[in-house]
């Protein structure tokens, strides 16, 4: 495998195995320097098609060993070129060394998990003697493989979102075409290729990137795709659910993550928790800490204690590991986010610590003060933003959170039973997490969002698994 640490990469798609070259080319960039990483060769109408029919052809299926061993010979191929992948993340996303180490780490845990999940059954066993009715019979279920899945992957997590999608897909025997985003495409391709390395049949993948109206679109309408995956913005996610037709479709769309800090709050833990779910990844998680909804008994003291650690996120190189905030995806992302928070200062709210901008990079910021119908708040801001939104009581905590139009997660700080069941029970979001960041999961933990951030479909790898499978009963005398 050729060094990418230090050489340009120039990239074909991949229609089931098969490289495309020529014609058009997409050129990625480092968001840091806006030097050319790479380029990725482009599909057509006939690649697509192509892809489809060599797609439904298949080929002799593998058994749950064989998707085991191929995912677990993935795992150590990526553990073997941890490095090599991190840095390729860094280059095209502008993401720091830190956070893009982590995110290889939890493609290899994706991976693991599986592998370990192609090797359970999955069915289930029902006797019919249990009624009078009933007869000597019983009825045996059984999962199979969808015939083609599609996936739309996007630019914040340019490995671990491909890895949520392609080895769950591996595990369960259904092939699969992905188009990653545009912005971030390289490190797919290079995934794909390992995962054909550690023995993939091509039929099972096929990796591109192509113009929207001549490709990607017609990819989510055509009849032949089972289900279309999707994770990304909402307003992409509710157009792909406008055309896709009669087929599955798994939304993983945007969010507003709230993080309640109540007056009982472990104020060294809060701090922690806000400084990490606020600036972790650049702010570009969809599970985020967007808003920090903190309780007007402690909410000097949080503000204090969030301004002096946000000192220790550092803008800067996203190759130096002592840096912890990279570039956002970039510069035009950079500016509407410094613009956002313009105008909340123009509304009454206060930068606090940060705010600050250098190309696409922007500081971590800290603002106090912020009006509940400030548009950094009642929109999703994908960058390191922290604004402080007093709350009166936990009422007050959960009609706010419920206010968003989001609806995927959210992390409650509290040493009260009591105040964590009412914000379970009262905060409509995918997940809660008691003492924690909103986002925390591991990667074979149920995942997803409801209102404007999904339609309630779960990933994970378990739940992924299912959702590219569909069951099968059938009944044998007893």
């Amino acid at each position: 495998m050729t060094s990418i640490l230090t050489t340009q990469l120039d990239l074909p798609s991949y229609v089931c195995g098969k490289p495309v070259r020529g014609g058009d080319v997409l050129e990625v960039r480092y968001p840091y320097d806006n030097s050319v990483t790479g380029t990725v060769a482009m599909v057509g109408p006939s690649e697509l098609n192509q892809a489809i029919e060599t797609t439904l052809a298949g080929g002799e299926p593998l058994t749950r060993f064989q998707r085991f061993e191929v995912l677990d010979k993935a795992r150590r191929l990526l553990a073997e070129r941890a490095d090599e992948f991190a840095a390729l993340i860094r280059l095209e996303s502008g993401l720091c060394v830190r956070e893009t180490t982590y995110e290889v780490g939890r493609a290899q845990d994706v991976l693991q998990f599986a592998a370990h999940e192609a090797l359970r059954d999955d069915g289930q066993v029902f006797s019919c003697d249990v009624s009078p009715q009933g007869k000597a019979r019983k009825i045996f279920t059984l999962r199979e493989p969808l015939r083609l899945v599609a996936a739309i992957t996007p630019f914040n997590h340019p490995l671990n979102q491909v890895a949520h999608k392609v080895a769950p897909a591996i595990a369960a025997g259904a092939p699969m075409l992905l188009k990653p985003s545009d912005k971030t495409p390289l490190s797919a391709i290079k995934l794909a290729e390992l995962l054909y390395e550690a023995g993939l049949p091509p039929w099972m993948l096929s990796v591109f990137v192509g113009p929207i109206e001549s490709v990607v679109e017609p990819l989510v309408r055509d009849e032949r795709v089972e289900l279309v995956s999707f994770t990304g913005g909402t307003e992409v996610g509710k157009r792909i659910a406008s055309i896709a037709g009669y087929k599955k479709v798994c939304l993983e769309l945007g969010g507003n993550s709230p993080l309640i800090v109540l007056d009982d709050a472990d104020m060294d833990l809060a701090q922690t928790l806000a400084a990490e779910g606020c600036f972790r990844n650049s702010g570009q998680r969809c599970t985020a800490v967007k808003r920090l909804l903190v309780h007007e008994a402690v909410l000097d003291d949080l503000t204090r204690r969030l301004v002096v650690r946000t000192a220790e996120y550092p803008v800067g190189d996203p190759a130096d590991p002592d840096t912890r905030i990279g570039t956002v995806i970039n510069e035009q992302a950079a500016i509407e986010l410094e613009r956002r928070v313009h105008a909340a200062v123009e509304q009454g709210a206060r930068v606090l610590a940060g705010g600050r901008r250098d190309g696409a990079q922007l500081e971590p910021t800290v603002i106090a003060d912020v009006p509940r119908d400030a548009e950094m708040i009642c929109k999703e801001s994908f960058g390191p933003l922290a604004p402080i939104v007093p709350i009166r009581d936990i009422d007050d905590a959960i009609d706010v959170a419920n206010a968003s139009p989001f609806g995927l997660s959210c992390g409650v700080v509290t040493d009260s039973l009591d105040a964590t069941l009412r914000v379970v029970k009262g905060v409509r979001t995918g997940t809660v997490n008691v003492n924690q960041v909103p986002g925390y999961r591991i990667e074979s933990s149920p995942f997803g969002g409801v209102k404007d951030s999904g339609l309630g479909v779960k990933e994970g790898v378990i739940e992924a698994m299912k959702f590219m499978t569909t069951v099968k009963t059938f009944s044998l005398p007893w």
